[in-house]
C-alpha cells in the first residue's frame, strides 16, 4: 500500500509540474514555470519614442524575429510619444510581421513636442498604385487603446515573479507614471511594488558615462518624468544602460537597407527610407538592447556594478558599488560592431 501510494504522489506531482508548463493564456503570455520560479524564455516589454528614429523600428523588428524563433516573448509595445499616428505605426509594424496580437499602449500625458529626428509616421497611411493602404492595420480605434502605464500593470501582474525585461529605447514617461500608480483592478500592489516583484531588469537606451559629463538627450527631453522614475525604481531590480558609443559602429546605411528588402516596396520600413531622408548619421543604438535582453549577456563588454543618480541637468552620475544594481554596455572592436550588423542585416532580409 505504502509503494502504491507513492506511485501516487508521483503521479500528483509530475501532473502538476505538467500544467504549471503547459497552461499559459494567450491573452496574459504567461509561460512555463519550474518549482524554483520563473524558467522560461525572455518576456519582453518594449517600450520606445516610435515616430524620431529608425533604429526602434530595427529593435522592434529583431524582436519579432526573436519571438517566431521561439527565443522570446513579446507581451506588448508601449508608444512613449504622443499621438495616434505613432501608435497607428506599431500597429502596422505587428499586423506586417505576424503580430497584431501584441497589445499596444499609448501615452497620453507625456512629454510635449519633442524633437523629431525623422518624421516618419505619416508612413503608415501610404496607399499602393490603386489608392489602396498598402499596410494593413488590427486596430480599429487607436483612442481605445490604454494608457501605457496602464497596459503595464495589466501586463506585470499577470506574469510570473521576477520574468519580465522592460526594454526602454526612448522616453520613461509611462515608466515613470507606472510608478506612481497605486492598485487597481489589476493588482492589488503599487507601482513601485510591481516592478519590484514581476521585472528581472530593464534594459535603457541612455546614459552618459565614464570621463564624460554631459546631459543624456532623452532624460533631457522629460526632465520631470525622467526624476521621477530615477527616485521611484527599487533599488532591488538591475538595470542596464545602452549609451551612445554602444552601438555607434552599428550602421545600417539606408542603401543597405533598401537592397535588403529587394523582393518587395510593400514594407513598412523600407517604406521609411524610401520616402524620408534617413541618412542622418543614424545608428542601431536601441538594437543593442534587445540582443542583450534575449541573447544574454555574454555578446557584450559591460562596465562593472553601481549605482546611478540622475542631476537636475539630466547627468547621469555613475558611482561604482559592487552591490549596485546599475551596469552599462562598452564600446566593442570592429569585428563586434559587424557580428551585430549582421545579425541586423538578417533579420531584416527575411520575407
Amino acid at each position: 500500500m505504502k509503494k502504491i501510494m507513492n506511485w501516487v504522489l508521483a503521479a500528483i506531482l509530475v501532473f502538476g509540474a505538467i500544467t504549471a508548463l503547459t497552461s499559459c493564456s494567450n491573452d496574459d503570455k504567461v509561460v512555463e514555470l519550474d518549482q524554483e520560479g520563473y524558467a522560461g524564455m525572455p518576456l519582453i516589454i518594449y517600450d520606445t519614442d516610435i515616430g524620431s528614429s529608425t533604429d526602434d523600428l530595427f529593435a522592434l523588428e529583431m524582436l519579432y524575429r526573436y519571438e517566431d524563433e521561439g527565443r522570446c516573448r513579446l507581451l506588448g509595445v508601449m508608444v512613449d510619444r504622443e499621438g495616434e499616428r505613432n501608435a497607428a505605426f506599431s500597429d502596422v509594424m505587428n499586423t506586417y510581421f505576424g503580430h497584431g496580437d501584441v497589445p499596444v499602449g499609448l501615452v497620453r500625458d507625456g512629454i510635449k513636442e519633442p524633437k523629431v529626428w525623422i518624421d516618419y509616421a505619416h508612413v503608415a497611411d501610404t496607399k499602393d498604385d490603386e489608392g489602396q493602404p498598402m499596410f494593413r492595420r488590427t486596430v480599429a480605434d487607436y483612442s481605445s487603446l490604454p494608457d501605457g502605464w496602464q497596459l503595464y500593470r495589466r501586463l506585470l501582474a499577470a506574469q510570473p515573479d521576477h520574468s519580465v525585461s522592460i526594454v526602454s529605447v526612448g522616453f520613461v514617461t509611462c515608466l515613470a507614471q507606472l510608478l506612481t500608480s497605486g492598485a487597481d483592478t489589476y493588482s492589488s500592489l503599487t507601482g513601485v511594488e510591481l516592478v519590484r516583484r514581476k521585472v528581472k531588469c530593464i534594459y535603457l537606451q541612455g546614459g552618459v558615462f565614464g570621463e564624460a559629463v554631459e546631459p543624456d538627450f532623452n532624460f533631457a527631453q522629460g526632465i520631470t518624468f525622467a526624476k521621477t522614475f530615477f527616485q521611484n525604481w527599487p533599488q532591488e531590480v538591475d538595470m542596464v544602460f545602452s549609451p551612445m558609443e554602444a552601438g555607434q559602429n552599428v550602421e545600417y546605411t539606408p542603401g543597405q537597407v533598401i537592397a535588403d528588402v529587394s523582393w518587395t516596396d510593400a514594407h513598412p520600413i523600407k517604406q521609411v527610407y524610401m520616402q524620408c531622408d534617413c541618412n542622418t548619421g543614424q545608428r542601431m543604438w536601441d538594437v543593442m538592447l534587445v540582443v542583450q535582453a534575449v541573447e544574454g549577456d555574454a555578446l557584450f563588454s559591460l562596465s562593472g556594478r553601481g549605482t546611478v543618480i540622475l542631476d537636475d541637468q539630466a547627468e547621469t552620475i555613475f558611482t561604482p558599488s559592487p552591490t549596485g544594481n546599475i551596469r552599462y554596455q562598452l564600446p566593442g572592436s570592429e569585428a563586434w560592431a559587424a557580428q551585430m550588423l549582421e545579425k541586423i542585416r538578417n533579420a531584416n532580409k527575411q520575407r
